[in-house]
């Protein structure tokens, strides 16, 4: 009797302590995770929210890692369909990715510790902003990553890309790192920042190979800038399966008017 007593004290401890080491175990890994993460804990937490929307949400189709080593800067360019892309794109980095945010939604009260933890670039909608293009180009030597949506806005219109501005290309040069071209397709967005939170969407990202600028350093630098700015947009066209895209320059100065913008606006909602 005493010896089937404790055979049986014996079993409930084993499955008592089973039991807690499987609940114990994801709490393990995520320590793990959080200790080896390139990541500050903060960082590592939106990371995390980050995977699951991508993942479940907009069901994303994304690259494991950028086509870099951990090592090497770059300058990514992308396509701008969604106030989410970055999402997309920092999922596969494995790093940050200090993306050119413009300085209205970082000074926004909504978005400002959001974007402040992201270690995001303010600049200016228009214009040069020759402290954030400096500001990249250190982080770029350093072997940090910059993302960067040449076309300065979210696209509302039909149009593949609108005209793209050639910042990118001159923080690459500046830094002498590589631009890899990136494709982002079916990001959702409905006319808010926030409305992608609550939309379902399919989306696929693709990344191209790094274009490498070593190759471009004895040009004249005016004239190299629209030509590689140009090689990049083509280079995200063809991830798209367009071969034959043109695409048109916008120049350093351009800006949309606020009545191009609300009809642009209008016509993404008619859409939908």
């Amino acid at each position: 009797m005493v010896t089937d007593r404790y055979s049986h004290l014996m079993q409930e401890i084993t499955a008592i302590l089973f039991i807690i080491l499987l609940a114990c175990t994801p709490l393990v890994a995520l320590t793990t995770w959080l200790i080896r993460s390139p990541y500050t804990c903060i960082q590592s937490m939106l990371f995390l929210v980050a995977i699951y929307l991508v993942r479940f949400q907009w069901r994303g189709s994304v690259p494991t890692r950028l086509p870099l080593s951990l090592e090497t800067g770059a300058v990514l360019v992308c396509n701008h369909r969604s106030s989410v892309d970055p999402f997309f794109v920092q999922i596969s980095a494995h790093r940050v990715v200090h993306w050119m945010v413009a300085k209205e939604y970082c000074e926004h009260p909504a978005f400002r510790w959001f974007l402040s933890t992201c270690q995001v670039i303010p600049v200016n909608r228009g214009g040069i902003d020759t402290a954030s293009t400096k500001q990249a180009i250190r982080l770029a030597k350093a072997g940090g990553v910059i993302g960067m949506f040449p076309e300065g806005r979210i696209n509302m219109t039909d149009k593949f890309m609108m005209p793209c501005r050639p910042g990118a290309i001159l923080i690459a040069l500046k830094a002498q790192v590589p631009i890899v071209p990136v494709y982002i397709d079916g990001s959702p967005y409905r006319g808010t920042p926030w409305s992608p939170l609550l939309t379902r969407a399919r989306v696929r990202v693709r990344f191209g190979e790094p274009i490498d600028v070593d190759a471009y350093r004895d040009q004249e630098e005016t004239t190299l800038i629209g030509q590689l700015m140009v090689r990049t947009v083509k280079a995200i066209a063809e991830l798209a399966g367009d071969a034959h895209y043109e695409p048109q320059l916008a120049g350093r100065q351009w800006k949309p008017t606020a009545d191009e913008v609300a009809a642009d606006r209008e016509r993404l909602e008619a859409s939908h």
